[in-house]
């Protein structure tokens, strides 16, 4: 049985490099909606959703940084 490889393949390597930037993207967006709403649960609301994408990156991170 071949040992495991803890390698990630180029093209995966790619798929999360364009997650990371996405996710990274969206946290930073939904920082300046935030900023931009005067309704309370509108901000909150965005608030929260710029909260999910930056545990989305720093999961996808740990995911990357498990495998080097």
């Amino acid at each position: 049985m071949p040992a495991q490889n803890k390698q990630i393949e180029a093209n995966n390597l790619k798929v999360l490099e364009d997650q990371l930037n996405y996710e990274s993207l969206m946290n930073k967006k939904f920082n300046e909606y935030s900023s931009m709403c005067s309704d309370t649960q509108l901000k909150n609301l965005c608030n929260q959703a710029s909260q999910v994408h930056k545990q989305n990156f720093n999961s996808l991170k740990t995911y990357l940084d498990s495998h080097q």
